[in-house]
């Protein structure tokens, strides 16, 4: 099959394109014509040898597929040759993602509804299911106050969905443009809940918004100056939710001074355990956001194709991730040959 493989960490000039050996479908396991692949800056910091690279089982970066069945392994049950899947595969996969071909367990991949596209389907697992994780993980009542950063990006646009669905209203939240604060509203953002980060003195000014009362929960998506904003706006004993492991020392600083819980949410941690059990959270939570889609509940994050299985698709990508440049939508690459 064909796959652009990453030749040593570094720069996005070590991807090369290249014909690699058919991978072989075990026993639990489905195999995957691959149609589309969503990017996330987990790739990126892969590719350039950070924390995350560790993670690697294969040459063939990428974490997250929609596709359709082309062979199913024995004991394999609720799916059959032709269904169209999509999962989010972490390092459990025969290779990555940036393939025409990938086999995985079974645990970890969901149906597709007929309401979604291929494209739509690759891009919701993992900002859908790090945003599962935030909601679930913190449980927020509906009277307490809720401050994320970068609320317009993939993981906040679906994490603003799901707190606005259980009823969580006040959500304060930042956007970097008229476009990013517009995407906001429409998903049910109050205009008055969203300051232009832009500006100086984003702590000040969150705070006139609630007449100086500090908050609850901060789910950081940015990292850097924001966690420091986080830090500033929590209560004692307030809850952090840590997303891109970027705060600063004096975020840590404070919110040790404060007694604050951090909670870190990484959404390759059940991959870790090896347990069957875990594993399967993969699967059970993206049939979850499935249907919520499918109900309206939330909506498919946006997308930008960058191109088709090629080096000049995946070096785009990265360099658009890396730069901060995809204006809040998913980035996907389509193999539909």
């Amino acid at each position: 099959m064909k796959a652009i493989i990453l030749n040593d960490f570094g720069c996005v000039d070590n991807f090369q394109l290249a014909e690699v050996e058919d991978p072989k479908v075990s026993t639990g396991e489905v195999l995957i014509k691959i149609h589309a692949t969503a990017f996330n800056p987990i790739d990126y910091q892969m590719r350039k040898g950070a924390t995350e690279s560790k993670l690697l089982s294969s040459p063939i970066l990428g974490r997250e597929l929609s596709g359709t069945v082309k062979a199913i392994g024995m004991d394999v049950t609720g799916f059959s040759v032709g269904d169209k899947v999509a999962a989010y595969v972490g390092s459990l996969a025969s290779n990555g993602t940036y393939a025409e071909y990938i086999s995985v367990p079974q645990q970890l991949i969901a149906k597709i509804p007929a309401s979604m596209s291929f494209d739509e389907a690759a891009a919701l697992p993992m900002v859908g299911m790090t945003a599962l994780q935030c909601v679930e993980r913190l449980q927020a009542r509906a009277e307490q106050l809720l401050f994320v950063s970068g609320g317009a990006g993939g993981v906040g646009t679906i994490l603003i969905q799901l707190l606005l669905s259980r009823g969580v209203r006040h959500v304060f939240t930042t956007a970097g443009s008229a476009e990013s604060k517009q995407h906001l509203i429409k998903l049910g953002m109050p205009e008055r809940q969203i300051i232009d980060y832009r500006q100086s003195d984003v702590l000040r000014r969150v705070q006139e918004k609630v007449d100086g009362k500090l908050f609850d929960f901060c789910i950081d998506l940015v990292g850097g100056e924001m966690s420091e904003v986080c830090s500033g706006l929590l209560k004692v004993h307030g809850t952090y939710a840590d997303i891109t492991y970027l705060m600063t020392e004096k975020a840590r600083e404070q919110l040790f001074d404060k007694a604050c819980t951090i909670v870190n949410v990484a959404n390759y941690a059940y991959t870790l355990t090896g347990n069957a059990a875990d594993i399967a959270y993969y699967g059970s939570k993206l049939a979850a956001l499935f249907e919520m889609v499918d109900k309206s509940v939330i909506t498919a994050p946006a997308i930008h194709v960058v191109g088709g299985l090629q080096v000049e698709s995946v070096r785009k990508a990265h360099q658009l991730l890396e730069q901060n440049q995809t204006k809040g939508k998913k980035l996907v690459m389509l193999n539909m040959q």
